[in-house]
């Protein structure tokens, strides 16, 4: 007896539909039509089943606390920075963890089965990693949740920042965090992205750093990031957050550093809703985009996955734990409407936030993990057009959550009908009628 039967499903990379058997924790079966019994019987009738998604950039210690103290009134991201350091002398560890478990729950909703989440670790007491490891703890069972040791003031900028630093990677946080353009001077911003680059070697960590969120472009310190990267052999084990002042550089100045990055193996995370709103502001017009290279760095072969970054705090007054949403705003903000590219979106919120954090392949096959997502669209642009709804969410072969299709019911006068929005599929190319 099988526990899970998934009845004519659309994958990723096929053309037709397949059922799933699953049998505890992994996927034993995908073929046209799987015989016998299970459990439980689901009909995808079609619909697209996905590997969960993943956000491999995201401050879950400041998740949830819109409007505390105050808001934020200009929408910049130095305002945001002055309005979490009067909120970080109030925080408890019961209120950060209570924030962290109801998004938690939220992501779960949305198939958002694994998160990295940088921790301010800049000022004593660590709150927020005592918070963070009790909630890594308590979701384990169904999110992959990795914390980064963030000295969100500065290295070297904030007295104590990495002594707290390093105190947090002895209480367990997974990655090491920085931002080196953050620092006082460009020199303490290369200084701290090789201090950094190193405690990693020394530790066998992985590195994460918010790298040139500016739209300054002399903000160059991912070129720094490349070259110890490459020079400590850190390779994947390395992203680079952010990046946007790559939007400013120049092109020489760019087509010299993106093979350099591309070389070192490091991952970039862009995040298209914060960097959006974030980045620009001093601009009057022509108005910057504030998103980084994506097309480029795509054609140069480094992986790229888009990360949320915020939700509903300081730096961010909207989100939603819905990476299809970071999909679709990507797609738009780049631009990057071609085929391709938009599957390649939904890929980056998927596969590629996977392989940016360090995860094992999520890919649906046999033998694999049985994490899957049952979307109510029928292959992935439709799912980044849509921003589907997520029917089903499976983890280690247990249904986690479930949601009604959205559906609406039409009581037009000549044609009262119900009406699917994944119905709308594009024009054939066979017929122009």
């Amino acid at each position: 007896m099988l526990d899970i039967i998934i009845r004519q499903a659309n994958l990723p990379t096929q053309e037709r539909a397949l059922d799933i058997a699953i049998k505890g924790d992994r996927i034993v079966d995908i073929s046209p039509k799987i015989a016998g019994d299970a459990h439980e019987e689901i009909n995808a009738d079609g619909r697209l089943v996905s590997p969960p998604f993943t956000d491999p950039h995201f401050h879950m210690d400041a998740t949830l606390s819109l409007g505390l103290p105050r808001m934020n009134v200009s929408g910049t991201l130095l305002e945001g920075i002055a309005l979490w350091g009067e909120l970080k002398p109030l925080l408890t560890q019961e209120a950060i963890a209570e924030r962290a478990l109801r998004y938690c729950d939220l992501a779960v909703s949305q198939g958002l089965l694994s998160i990295r989440s940088h921790v301010d670790v800049s000022t004593a007491p660590l709150v927020g990693v005592e918070a963070m490891l009790q909630v890594r703890k308590q979701v384990a069972p169904y999110i992959d949740l990795q914390l980064v040791a963030f000295p969100q003031d500065g290295l070297y900028r904030t007295k104590d920042a990495e002594e707290n630093l390093i105190r947090a990677l002895d209480m367990g946080v997974d990655v090491i965090g920085g931002i080196p353009h953050f620092e006082r001077t460009m020199a303490d911003g290369a200084k701290s992205v090789t201090r950094l680059a190193e405690l990693a070697a020394e530790r066998g960590l992985k590195l994460d750093l918010h790298c040139d969120e500016s739209d300054d472009p002399m903000s160059r310190h991912v070129e720094t990031l490349a070259y110890e990267t490459t020079r400590l052999g850190l390779g994947g084990h390395v992203t680079a957050s952010h990046v946007t002042a790559m939007h400013s550089y120049d092109n020489y100045y760019a087509t010299k550093l993106i093979p350099l990055i591309a070389e070192s193996g490091m991952n970039v995370v862009p995040n298209p809703l914060i960097n959006i709103t974030l980045q620009g502001r001093s601009d009057t017009y022509p108005r910057r985009r504030g998103l980084t290279r994506v097309p480029e760095l795509r054609a140069a072969g480094v992986n790229v996955a888009f990360g949320q970054d915020c939700t509903m705090d300081p730096w961010y007054s909207l989100g939603s734990a819905d990476m299809l949403e970071v999909a679709h705003m990507g797609v738009h903000a780049v631009p990057m409407t071609s085929r391709e590219a938009i599957e390649w979106a939904f890929t980056s919120v998927t596969l590629n936030g996977a392989q940016a954090m360090g995860l094992p392949d999520p890919t649906i096959r046999v033998g694999g993990p049985a994490n899957m997502v049952l979307l109510q669209a029928q292959n992935p642009i439709e799912a980044v057009r849509m921003k589907a709804t997520r029917l089903v969410v499976i983890k280690n072969g247990k249904v986690l959550a479930r949601t009604a299709p959205r559906t609406a019911k039409l009581n037009l006068p000549d044609r009262p009908t119900s009406l699917d929005p994944a119905d709308y599929a594009p024009a054939s190319n066979t017929s122009a009628n």
